[in-house]
């Protein structure tokens, strides 16, 4: 995958603005928040090395939450 940067991506910007109080959020709370579908390709493009984000996921019940850890 050909991630983009963080520092030019206004996408992967509003994703990072909400999971940054690193409080946990759904991927729906994130989809509306940040105004993106894909919210699991935007996690992972924050993942890449380039960009440098620590950022945790699991299941609560039928619900995917994400959470910035650094």
């Amino acid at each position: 995958m050909n991630a983009s940067s963080l520092k030019t991506s206004k996408r992967l910007q509003r994703v990072d603005k909400v999971l940054a109080d690193r409080k946990p959020h759904t991927t729906r709370d994130i989809a509306r928040k940040a105004h993106v579908c894909a919210v699991n390709s935007c996690v992972d493009e924050l993942r890449e090395p380039k960009n440098g984000r620590n950022i945790i996921g699991w299941w609560e019940g039928r619900k995917f939450y994400y959470r910035r850890v650094k």
